[in-house]
Parts: structure tokens; C-alpha cells; sequence
């Protein structure tokens, strides 16, 4: 991966957390994704962004259904904010290994205490 690549991905990865945070009016949303990692093409077309919610099992689907829904306006606003040739197109995927790490962590330590 380029220097340039690399720049764009960490550019991207700050400002759609910044534009979900910020921009996206729902109460539902705030302060439960996190954006944990951004992958560019090489000609900054498209962009694979991994999120990871980080609320009770029961709001997960509705939490990511209103960022899907919201994926224009992100793009937008990614377009007003991001200086580049062409804005990317945005495939949002959801991330879940903050949740199995926090799982083995949670076996892990029941395994010491002879939980198991």
C-alpha cells in the first residue's frame, strides 16, 4: 500500500466516525459505532469500512440498519470533507472481533478461575 493510500484510508476512517458521531441525528447510534478499520482500492474508488457496534444484541439491527440507510449522506458528507478525485464508494461491513476478543477474554479468564 502506498503512502498515499494509507493517508486516504487513516483521512476516511477519522472523518465517517466524525460523520456518524456528528451528522447522522439518532439517538440511537451515538456513541455505539465505532469505525474500526478502512480498506481503499488503489485508486481510491471504493472503500470497505468495518464497524463495530457496541450495544446490547437486541439494537444491533436496528443500529446498522439506520447506518445502511445512511450511507449516501456519509458519502456526501465524506465528498465535502475529503479532498479527492473522485469520493469513494462506501461498502460498509460489520466487525466483529472486538466482540469474539472480548469473548476469548471472558473464557480465558473463567479457565484461570476454574470456572470451566
Amino acid at each position: 500500500m502506498s503512502l498515499r493510500n494509507e493517508r486516504v484510508r487513516k483521512t476516511l476512517q477519522k472523518e465517517i466516525s466524525d460523520i456518524i458521531l456528528k451528522e447522522i441525528n439518532n439517538p440511537k447510534i451515538s456513541g455505539f459505532v465505532s469505525i474500526t478499520d478502512v480498506e481503499v482500492s488503489h485508486d481510491n474508488s471504493y472503500a470497505k469500512v468495518f464497524y463495530s457496534i457496541l450495544a446490547p444484541e437486541d439494537k444491533k439491527e436496528e443500529i446498522s440498519q439506520i447506518i445502511m440507510k445512511n450511507v449516501p449522506k456519509i458519502r456526501y458528507e465524506v465528498g465535502k470533507r475529503v479532498r479527492l478525485r473522485l469520493t469513494p464508494e462506501l461498502n460498509f461491513i460489520p466487525d466483529e472481533s472486538l466482540e469474539r476478543g472480548d469473548r476469548i477474554t471472558n473464557l480465558i479468564d473463567k479457565i484461570s478461575k476454574g470456572e470451566v
